[in-house]
């Protein structure tokens, strides 16, 4: 198995005096299962079972007493078990048996020894039952598609990962670090695509396993669609979706359709749930806190760079280009930006992606993301270019009270630099340019820099 970074948030709960049930969230084939019983292997004795499958499931229907299910699922494995050691339960697709999730609040109240990990890939499912899980009982965490930091250590081994998880990447290394992180632009984090890739280094082999993975995303619809109704609008979605990445949408007829903007914003909702696309709203303030205008639209990012390439059928252009910035008129790399970021606010247990919009009538201007560092918002975008080029940031920076920290993600080499608007405000502000394989590294860069 290749290396995930959540398996290390994985090690630190179990190091935790108390450890409360953990709930890993995540789309579909992105690697929960495999994370989980390759962490198993640090327990001297680990219990799975799939409540997919009849047997497991009714283990939890027959009786409410934890502590009989818990000797049941050992006697059953043919395991002893000892409160002396360190046990883990996993509870893989816990959504296709309500009455489990309910005793997750048991598990952890009767036997707090006992270490309990569950996982679905439709845990959004459970609306449709009316169940959730239980308040302040569990634990959350999420797993993504491979980041770039993953994809490298998998592709290049550690020793490369090392090189951009300490902001050492040397100038002669630079061009060969952004080859890397083009081709993950190209195959996306899927784990079974980027383990194809890397063992035939042939984009041609990946579509069948892209096609398996859209058929099974159309397959999950019914069971998490509210009616039938929905499944259509959620289906038609999932076809049309992949094409508007990195775009401000909107809901009303949304992919050249006929349905209400009420209908597209619910299939999106449940979408959303489901880790398949996130709806990142605007911000109309410079100042702290970031509070998104949900009146405004949004900006539509999906699950998987590597998917939506696939769909939109431009693996060529990644072959031809080779600048992230002129593939797919950029939208490719606000979209692989955005899915790096999404890791990032994982890490600092945030849920929520934001851009930003000058709040003033014939002014407009758009920053790509912003992030809130503390007591400060730092614009985002992603360009080449010169500094004078950087005009959506100069009009973040003029309208802010403070001085500003903006963010450059570009091609070039990293670099931090005092710098000015155009005349005649000629207003300083802190320019941080990254490379595009920095981009998981931000918290790391901004504690650094950040005036």
């Amino acid at each position: 198995m290749y290396s995930r970074l959540l398996i290390n948030q994985l090690r630190e709960w179990k190091d935790a005096s108390r450890h409360k049930p953990i709930v890993i969230r995540g789309a579909r084939q992105v690697g929960k299962s495999t994370l989980v019983r390759e962490f198993g292997k640090e327990f001297d004795l680990f219990v799975e079972v799939n409540l997919e499958l009849s047997e497991d499931a009714e283990v939890f229907r027959r009786t409410d007493d934890v502590e009989e299910i818990w000797r049941y699922l050992c006697l059953r494995s043919h395991v002893v078990s000892d409160k002396e050691k360190r046990m883990l339960l996993f509870i893989d697709e816990i959504q296709e048996e309500p009455r489990a999730v309910g005793l997750l609040r048991y598990f952890y109240e009767k036997m707090p020894w006992l270490y309990v990990i569950t996982a679905g890939s439709r845990l959004q499912s459970l609306l449709k039952s009316h169940v959730s899980f239980p308040v302040s009982r569990v634990e959350y965490l999420s797993l993504r598609p491979f980041s770039f930091m993953e994809f490298l250590s998998a592709a290049k081994g550690e020793a490369w990962a090392a090189q951009v998880e300490e902001l050492q990447v040397s100038s002669i290394m630079h061009e060969e670090m952004m080859k890397c992180f083009n081709r993950y632009a190209l195959v996306g984090g899927m784990p079974e695509v980027v383990k194809s890739y890397i063992e035939h280094a042939d984009v041609e082999r990946l579509s069948p396993i892209f096609n398996s993975l859209m058929r099974g995303y159309g397959e999950d619809v019914e069971r998490y669609a509210k009616n039938e109704e929905q499944v259509r609008i959620i289906r038609h979605i999932l076809n049309v979706a992949w094409f508007s990445v990195g775009e401000a949408i909107s809901f009303a007829g949304f992919g050249n359709s006929n349905y209400t903007s009420t209908q597209i914003h619910e299939a999106m909702d449940c979408l959303q749930r489901a880790y398949i696309l996130s709806l990142n709203y605007p911000v109309t303030s410079t100042e702290v806190p970031a509070l998104p205008a949900v009146r405004r639209a949004p900006k539509l990012a999906m699950v998987d760079i590597g998917i939506a390439n696939f769909v939109a059928g431009i693996q060529l252009e990644y072959l031809q280009n080779k600048n992230l910035l002129d593939t797919w008129r950029g939208r490719a790399a606000e979209q692989i930006v955005a899915q790096e970021l999404r890791v990032v606010l994982d890490n600092h247990f945030k849920d929520n992606q934001y851009y930003w919009i000058r709040d003033k009538k014939g002014a407009t201007a758009e920053v790509d993301y912003v992030w809130q560092q503390d007591a400060q918002l730092i614009p985002i975008e992603v360009k080449s270019g010169t500094n004078s080029h950087l005009r959506s940031i100069h009009s973040f920076v003029n309208t802010a009270e403070k001085k500003v920290t903006a963010v450059r993600v570009w091609s070039g080499e990293y670099m931090v630099q005092d710098a000015f608007t155009p005349a005649p405000t000629n207003k300083p502000y802190r320019l941080i340019s990254i490379p595009f394989y920095y981009v998981g590294q931000l918290d790391k860069i901004l504690r650094k820099c950040v005036v």
